[in-house]
């Protein structure tokens, strides 16, 4: 590329950062280093209304945890700080200004109750009201008025707001990094204000100025800003700045029905749409997160990292690294990308079974050490523990699953299951099983494999059906007809254990 790549994700400081926001500042991120480029934060809190006191700090969080920390923005090399722009309210002033005084933009004066009674005067004529070239003539604002006057109004500190001068009769020529070539006729745009009365400028102000003073190379931003690219366009152009090349990204919508996902979607389906958990400082509400739904970071990237992308192969798990050398823009699909939750588990689940077993099992320490695994000798034993997750993790989703998998391997069952009880302890199992106790006690080399050997010939030998010995034996150790190899059950809880599970068994269910 003929000049360095500079990308930013500007998202707004009034909550939780969604999905969507994560997935455009993931590819941000992506599209940046893949041309050694720089990533670029930038709060966008021009909205002071709806402004979140812990939604920035959620943000930054949000990023880390996601492994897409960014290279510039607050606190973090600030060459073209403040990235905050609230921080840089008095930059834009001095632009608006200038597009006033090149004929670019006007002075409105118009009351709340002015507009007001001109939309419902369009409305009973069933027209909408656009205020731009058509009428900006008839309103209160610096085109209809003297000269005089709007010194006047300014003089005398009349609230106004500061208008953008559509330019009429043009056909704009745009290009799209994903959507190709698009063509706006500017007499359909309405002429947006740039600089409130509040004395903040609007968000497409802010936006251009700041990509323009940042060397923003390249905006990649969501498919909801498409409709405000003609008008940022032309405001690089009022301005005889350089425009940046434009990349749209589809929406991610609902698993069922249409329309984009929201945070309602997850609390009907029961799934994440934040990647952290988040408290509403002013309701008490909490909203689940990825984290600490027990997700991998690493597994929730990549799956954000094919909601509208595909490397057009067929492989599906990439590390981050595998990602930035994949990922290539136009390959971004345009329309809209559903949102599968069993897909979401799919990938966590691949990310889990490639995980090294002692890290599984130290997270699995971790999050049962005030619990379940609490005072138990077993626990205290890593390489123990470690074995046990090998076992069973091809089964689990998450690290929160494990205890279900495995409590046997800590534990001797106090309860059996009644239907597989019932149907596989019949009147002789109690003389199989203390024949099987016989067996067992025999075995010097405790080995898994051995002990598979030695048990399924004496089974033979005695000319019966496997079932009738295999099924109380696993009902004997687990509880229940489930686990992993039942031999590697048996080498792991050791012989004497092994012993004294078959022989409760007897006397309970026998």
């Amino acid at each position: 590329m003929s000049k360095p790549v500079r990308v930013r994700f500007a998202p707004s400081p009034t909550g939780p950062l969604h999905i969507g926001g994560v997935r455009t500042a993931l590819f941000n991120y992506l599209f940046a280093k893949k041309h050694n480029g720089t990533f670029i934060l930038r709060i966008e809190d021009t909205d002071q209304n709806r402004y979140v006191a812990n939604a920035e700090q959620y943000i930054v969080d949000a990023l880390n945890w996601s492994n897409i920390p960014f290279d510039e923005g607050p606190q973090i090399n600030e060459k073209f700080g403040p990235y905050r722009q609230s921080e840089r309210k008095d930059i834009y002033k001095k632009y608006a200004d200038e597009l006033i005084q090149n004929d670019k933009a006007y002075y409105a004066f118009d009351s709340v109750e002015e507009l007001d009674a001109q939309r419902n005067k369009y409305q009973e004529n069933k027209k909408t009201f656009i205020y731009n070239h058509h009428n900006r003539l008839e309103l209160n604002n610096s085109l209809s008025l003297s000269a005089v006057e709007v010194q006047k109004r300014l003089n005398n500190s009349d609230k106004y707001v500061i208008r953008f001068k559509t330019p009429t009769d043009k056909v704009l020529q745009m290009q799209d990094m994903i959507r190709g070539d698009i063509k706006i006729y500017t007499n359909t745009l309405d002429d947006k204000i740039l600089f409130k009365s509040d004395g903040m400028p609007t968000y497409h102000l802010a936006n251009i100025v700041d990509d323009h003073l940042m060397e923003i190379s390249h905006v990649i931003r969501g498919e909801e800003w498409l409709p405000s690219m003609a008008l940022h366009i032309l405001l690089y152009q009022s301005f005889g700045w350089s425009i940046p090349e434009f990349a749209h990204l589809p929406l991610i919508l609902k698993p069922t029905g249409k329309g984009k996902l929201s945070k309602r979607d997850g609390d009907k389906l029961g799934f994440p749409v934040f990647p952290l958990e988040y408290k509403n400082q002013e309701t008490g509400d909490v909203s689940c997160g990825y984290k600490e739904n027990g997700y991998f970071a690493d597994a929730f990237i990549n799956m954000l990292a094919f909601l509208g992308w595909n490397p057009g192969t067929e492989q599906e798990i990439f590390s981050l690294k595998e990602l930035v050398q994949a990922f290539d823009i136009s390959k971004v699909v345009k329309s809209g990308a559903k949102f599968d939750v069993e897909k979401t588990k799919w990938f966590q689940h691949q990310y889990l079974v490639q995980k090294k077993d002692e890290a599984l099992a130290k997270l699995f320490l971790l999050q049962e050490k005030d619990s379940r695994l609490k005072g138990n000798d077993k626990a205290n034993d890593l390489d123990y523990v470690t074995k046990v997750v090998s076992l069973i993790k091809e089964r689990a989703t998450f690290v929160t699953d494990f205890w279900a998998l495995s409590n046997f391997f800590f534990e001797a069952p106090i309860e059996y299951d009644v239907k597989a009880a019932k149907k596989n302890w019949k009147e002789g199992t109690n003389v199989l099983m203390s024949e099987l106790i016989s067996v067992i006690s025999n075995i010097e080399d405790f080995d898994s494999k051995n002990i598979e050997n030695t048990v399924k010939e004496w089974i033979t030998s005695k000319e019966i059906g496997f079932g009738k010995v295999m099924q109380p034996f696993r009902l004997s150790l687990v509880g229940a007809l489930k686990g992993p190899h039942l031999f590697d059950i048996v080498a792991l809880i050791g012989k004497e254990e092994t012993i004294a599970r078959i022989e409760t068994a007897m006397k309970k269910l026998g």
